[in-house]
């Protein structure tokens, strides 16, 4: 379980094709301080498992699933991306619950200043996901735990403190761009068990 607090930002060393997956290597330090072979790193948003450990990388193979959902196929050398160790047992839950499976992707729209260095951030959502965003509720884009501030026609708004934009791959975006969405679980669950009561179940 992660929280959406970005520990570091890793930068892609290479992305290997392998038939419809990917070998995917990540320069970074801060995360591999306690990893081991095995251990679960969320690459902006998406839980993947280290395989190889090298002094200041690390890599991870990425299923078709994966490269189909996600950005992470969009990934190229170079580009920078949100790190994230999964939460410990004595840690504090800075964001919220954040699986690392992401739900679909979402249209980067644009990122506008509202002054102070606080910006708004706009992304365009899939239809089969709006209905899990709702206003004050959370929502992980590509991996950073934000809070929902609008929800209007199938774009969402949200607000991006100075810490955020300074510590995260968001200044980069370009518009058109797609960016990871994990809803909140709890809607999903709520969801499914209204589902089972109005079907009788």
């Amino acid at each position: 379980m992660f929280t959406g607090i970005v520990e570091e930002l890793g930068t892609v060393e290479s992305m290997e094709r392998r038939g419809d997956g990917a070998r995917l290597r990540i320069r970074c330090s801060t995360v591999l301080a306690d990893a081991f072979i095995g251990a679960s790193i969320a690459v902006n948003g998406v839980c993947l498992t280290a395989v190889d450990l090298l002094p200041g990388s690390f890599a991870a193979d990425v299923a078709p699933e994966t490269m189909a959902r996600t950005n992470i196929g969009n990934l190229g050398t170079g580009r920078r991306v949100n790190l994230e160790r999964p939460m410990s047992p004595a840690g504090r839950l800075g964001g919220h619950i954040v699986q690392g499976h992401v739900d679909g992707t979402g249209e980067f729209l644009g990122l506008a200043s509202i002054g102070n260095d606080n910006w708004w951030l706009r992304v365009g959502v899939p239809e089969a996901l709006d209905r899990y965003l709702v206003s004050k509720g959370s929502v992980a884009i590509d991996g950073i735990s934000l809070t929902v501030a609008s929800i209007e026609n199938r774009v969402l708004g949200v607000t991006i403190i100075p810490h955020t934009f300074e510590n995260t791959t968001l200044g980069a975006y370009q518009p058109g761009g797609r960016v990871n969405l994990e809803t909140d679980v709890l809607a999903k669950y709520v969801e499914q068990l209204m589902s089972w009561r109005e079907s009788g179940a």
